[in-house]
């Protein structure tokens, strides 16, 4: 629990719930499982839920436990700022009850001054929860029952089943931006489509760590249409078929660069991208970030670069040696390197191979071919 934060897309972190549970390969060398089993293991906090494997690899043990000592303390937080919920754990996590959530979304309701940022591995409960019949009903009894001073003046008509309307206007709530955890084309493939069905005043998405290529606009949509498979692109909030597969479709809708639009979804306005720092980090290919950016800057999405995490690409093979000259120089220069190639491999060989070597999170930096990154989302309303 933090006023500020050092993370730097957010400017302080609430954590009312601790613990969680490895879910994918992007949860490997978790901070938070770290700092549980190491300098916060005597905190009342964090002790018991984490304890480090014969590998020397801290992970959290499944515990998950509800910090009511901080379940209200950005309610005092008189300056306005962007708050990263649940930073240490995963708001969306089975062992968290419902109770305890609408406890959480009553408190960003009751400080609509903030603005907050969820992030989960578990997009397809959080779609179920901001879906959920009367939630918003739910939410405001809970507001009413921790400051009803302050609720009948910020939750006016919030909940209120004869004024539909007005649920309208508060639900979503416009201050939390949701958002999901990704760091490969499969990850993005099975979380993103529970996002789009996400309503959220701002839907975003974190790969951190970014372990692979990721094609955002090619998201697969689960309904194929005369046998022939649908995406969805993320960044747009278009549906879209190969060109040319389904007549009906080409006859009537645009297509462009071999994609038929055939029907609307749900769209990201914001995408975090980091690589993985840590003792035991593993390397992002430049080229992996590069894609991600000119996905984003295609759309008009808003990208942040955080950061090249533990590792530094110093050597690009094929614009710097196209003939292989000096390859065998590079690698002695950097005895902790590692030649990486775009699909994750560590041969020498395969497409666009670099050389990438071990420099800290400090020295690798945040620019990306010498621009800082550092976008933020359009507050234009719910999508």
């Amino acid at each position: 629990m933090a006023e500020t934060s050092q993370i730097e897309w957010t400017d302080a972190t609430w954590n009312p719930v601790t613990g969680c549970t490895l879910v994918s390969e992007g949860c490997r060398n978790c901070y938070a499982a770290e700092l549980a089993a190491t300098r916060l293991k005597n905190h009342p906090s964090r002790e018991g839920l984490a304890r480090k494997n014969a590998d020397g690899v801290a992970k959290f043990t499944g515990e998950i436990r509800v910090n009511r000592d901080w379940l209200y303390q950005p309610m005092g937080w008189r300056k306005p700022r962007r708050i990263f919920v649940c930073a240490h754990s995963d708001l969306f996590h089975e062992g968290v009850p419902d109770e305890v959530i609408d406890k959480v979304f009553a408190v960003m309701a009751l400080t609509p001054h903030h603005t907050y940022q969820v992030l989960t591995k578990r997009p397809e409960r959080m779609r179920d929860y901001l879906l959920a019949e009367n939630r918003d009903c739910d939410v405001a009894e809970a507001a009413r029952h921790i400051d009803p001073k302050r609720a009948g003046k910020v939750l006016e008509g919030f909940g209120n089943s004869e004024e539909p309307s007005l649920i309208n206007k508060t639900w979503p709530l416009p201050n939390v931006w949701l958002g999901v955890s990704i760091e490969d084309q499969a990850t993005a493939d099975t979380r993103i489509p529970y996002l789009l069905k996400t309503p959220a005043a701002v839907r975003f998405l974190s790969a951190e760590p970014l372990l692979g290529p990721v094609d955002l606009t090619a998201v697969p949509y689960g309904v194929p249409v005369d046998g022939v498979p649908s995406y969805q692109d993320a960044m747009s909030g278009k549906i879209w078929m190969p060109g040319g597969t389904v007549p009906w479709a080409t006859n009537v809708r645009a297509t462009a660069n071999g994609r038929t639009n055939v029907d609307l979804c749900g769209f990201v306005s914001w995408v975090i991208v980091g690589g993985e720092s840590g003792r035991k980090a593993r390397p992002m290919h430049p080229d992996w970030v590069r894609s991600i950016r000119d996905q984003c800057e295609a759309a008009a999405v808003a990208f942040f670069f955080k950061q090249w995490g533990g590792w530094s690409t110093v050597f690009d093979r094929d614009v710097e040696d196209p003939d292989w000259g000096h390859c065998s120089e590079i690698k002695r220069r950097t005895p902790k390197g590692r030649w990486l190639n775009l699909e994750g491999g560590h041969g020498f060989h395969g497409e666009r191979v670099v050389r990438v070597d071990r420099r800290g999170k400090k020295a690798s930096g945040r620019l990306l071919d010498g621009v800082l990154h550092d976008g933020m989302p359009d507050l234009g309303g719910a999508s």
